[in-house]
């Protein structure tokens, strides 16, 4: 091997234990993270994320008469952007007219028949009484010459003039029974007219109803504001092409923005620690840099499960303490429920806490080298952990799992 091929090849082999070593130093440094412990007020509280509304609020509603019209949904066509600044009578939303359309044709096409049967009702009516009253007056012309028949058979033999009296009678019997008949003939006629009128009136005012109604959808807005879409109970908001059902024909709503809310949810191992009164600080997703302060007015007795929880969750309404003009709603915030503090206590981060066996304990760097420490821990918040024995002020504290202590067991404190 040549002189030149020897120092290459020292060369190389220099470069790469220097690479090496270069390579172990960085990844050593990215395991050997510390923190030093000290005492110091330790905050507690519950981080959520919530989601701004108005605390008051105008709802904008479609027709309220949808459920008794037989309607039970309706389909938006056409709905003013989110957003969008209307004043008082602006429109806001067309709704889907093809079902009541088909129900005022229905309606219509009823009407055409009710009427056509009043009116057959009627010529009958008429046409039947009047052959009855005919038939009236011919019974009585006949009583008149019966009569006339048995004052002429006075001198007739007696058989003669039984006769005529009991033709007299007969016909007497007649007119009688027709003037009943009649008269019940008459009632029942009036009570069928009656019948068909108040099915008439009932047709006429169904279909005068379906009128009014589909005037109704087209929907303006009830007073000034801004318009805010509101939500299916899935959480979905409205937009055109959705449905509005009769039981909750909410469009939109015209939120009062100078009082603002946070809704949030919290989880059940938590919420027992949420009272109303406390102190939140709010943060918006959209402007990091602003802080807002907020006060728990509203905690939910009962969980209900919402689609993005895995668990069941309760509501918590947080209000803004102060004014904000760029605060919109459905806004994303994330807020910290403050539940209090503890004065003068070790705290860690809670990556540096392991467990094992039923035990917790740290990695500590001391003199000889790394101790795996076991500790005791008290209340956590979302970053931090407090100590309440185990380890001192001062104390460096791994935040990861040195490889070289992995293995070793754990300095248990005494029971």
């Amino acid at each position: 091997m040549s002189k030149f091929k020897i120092i290459l090849v020292i060369v190389l082999l220099l470069g790469a234990i220097a690479a090496y070593a270069i390579y172990k130093r960085t990844i050593g440094d990215k395991q050997d993270i510390t923190v030093t412990t000290k005492l110091a007020d330790f905050e507690m509280a519950v981080v959520t994320s919530g989601e701004l509304e108005a605390k008051n609020s105008k709802e904008i509603e479609g027709p309220a008469a949808l459920r008794t019209n037989g309607i039970y949904q309706v389909k938006i066509e056409d709905l003013v952007a989110e957003g969008s600044v209307v004043k008082k009578g602006d429109f806001i939303a067309e709704l889907d007219k093809s079902e009541i359309a088909t129900k005022i044709s229905e309606a219509e096409n009823e009407l055409t028949k009710t009427q056509s049967q009043f009116e057959q009702i009627r010529l009958d009516t008429s046409l039947t009484l009047r052959q009855l009253r005919d038939e009236l007056e011919n019974l009585k012309f006949q009583l008149k010459e019966k009569q006339i028949v048995v004052e002429q058979s006075v001198y007739e033999p007696p058989a003669t003039i039984r006769q005529a009296q009991l033709d007299l009678e007969r016909t007497q019997k007649n007119l009688d029974q027709g003037e009943k008949s009649y008269v019940l003939k008459q009632k029942q006629s009036i009570a069928k007219m009656q019948e068909i009128s108040a099915s008439l009136n009932q047709t006429q005012n169904r279909l005068q109803n379906l009128v009014n109604l589909m005037n109704q959808f087209s929907i303006v807005a009830p007073d000034d504001g801004m318009v805010i879409y509101a939500r299916d109970w899935n959480g979905k908001k409205k937009g055109a092409g959705t449905q509005i059902q009769a039981w909750s024909p909410i469009v939109a709503t015209l939120p009062d923005l100078s009082v603002m809310i946070s809704k949030t949810y919290i989880n059940e191992v938590d919420i027992r620690k949420i009272k109303p009164g406390l102190p939140v600080e709010v943060s918006l997703d959209a402007f990091p840099e602003k802080k807002l302060t907020g006060t728990v007015t509203e905690v939910a007795n009962v969980g209900e499960q919402v689609a993005k929880y895995d668990s069941k969750v309760f509501e918590v309404i947080v209000q803004i303490t102060m004014k904000d003009t760029t605060l919109r709603p459905a806004m994303t915030t994330s807020n910290k429920i403050v539940l209090g503090k503890i004065k003068n206590v070790l705290s860690v981060p809670l990556e540096s806490i392991h467990t094992t066996d039923s035990i917790s304990y740290v990695y500590v760097k001391g003199s000889l080298g790394i101790n795996k420490q076991q500790v005791r821990t008290g209340v956590s918040n979302e970053n931090n952990i407090v100590i309440l024995s185990g380890i001192t002020a001062g104390d460096q504290v791994f935040l990861n799992i040195p490889a070289s202590a992995e293995k070793q067991s754990v300095n248990r404190l005494a029971k």
